[in-house]
């Protein structure tokens, strides 16, 4: 019997490769995103590649109300979701007191309030089951605060701390939380998020958003918890822990600051 993925932020990314690893699977697919025509075409290139069934929900995630109504239209429909991949979310480069209250505050709403919100609504039903995987999309910005991305630094600690959290409470469950924590990566985060000159994109080799949903899935489908794509970005998130905060502030901003 095939199982179905609910993917969040499916239009494009990371949303996009989990969704090939899935359909490659066999699974069946609900796409939930704002950019419909994006997600229609990726939605119908699956279907005719793999026959599985693949649903596509235009939704505004930073609206509660969608959120819910993401959860009410598959009760509706009757479609069990065995897979929750909360991938949508974004930043915004930029000092705090100059930014754009109305783009954090959506920002605050995708990042934490939806992901959380998905997770309980579905979590339930899996629980149940008796079975189950959630994948919650945090990032190398989750293990230290961050200077000129201080709002998205901070949502990313706390899709941390809460999937961490939630993996001791489901322990017996059936039902198993990763949170991927990926470092830079070429996707269109970096020009979303207006980084596209920071020497944290120029330094090094940066993977590709495929391998990082390729190594994500195998990890997810294993059960693990906290995942850290990358031997360096591995040091980096021990290391962010071990060394003074003053210090960690400095290369962060350092890292960050535009050629």
């Amino acid at each position: 019997m095939k199982k179905t993925a609910l993917i969040t932020g499916a239009s494009s990314g990371f949303g996009v490769e989990f969704a090939r690893n899935f359909a490659n699977d066999g699974h069946n697919l609900v796409l939930a995103a704002r950019r419909t025509d994006r997600t229609n075409a990726l939605a119908e290139e699956l279907r005719n590649k793999h026959g599985i069934r693949v649903d596509v929900l235009g939704k505004d995630l930073s609206n509660m109300d969608e959120v819910q109504s993401v959860y009410d239209t598959l009760q509706k429909d009757k479609i069990h979701i065995d897979y929750l991949v909360n991938n949508a979310g974004f930043g915004d480069f930029g000092e705090f007191h100059e930014a754009d209250w109305s783009k954090l505050e959506q920002m605050i709403d995708v990042n934490i309030k939806a992901l959380v919100k998905l997770t309980y609504l579905f979590v339930n039903p899996m629980v149940k089951k008796g079975e189950g995987r959630i994948m919650n999309l945090a990032s190398l910005a989750a293990f230290q605060p961050g200077p000129l991305l201080a709002v998205y630094f901070a949502t990313k600690a706390f899709v941390l701390s809460f999937s961490e959290a939630i993996t001791n409470e489901l322990k017996g469950t059936g039902v198993t939380v990763t949170v991927l924590c990926p470092g830079p990566t070429e996707s269109e985060f970096k020009t979303a998020a207006n980084l596209g000159n920071s020497k944290l994109f120029r330094r090094r080799k940066i993977p590709s958003a495929k391998d990082v949903a390729d190594y994500g899935y195998r990890k997810m489908m294993k059960g693990s918890m906290t995942v850290v794509p990358g031997l360096y970005n591995k040091f980096l998130a021990t290391g962010y822990r071990i060394f003074p905060r003053r210090i960690v502030l400095k290369v962060v901003r350092s890292l960050q600051e535009k050629v």
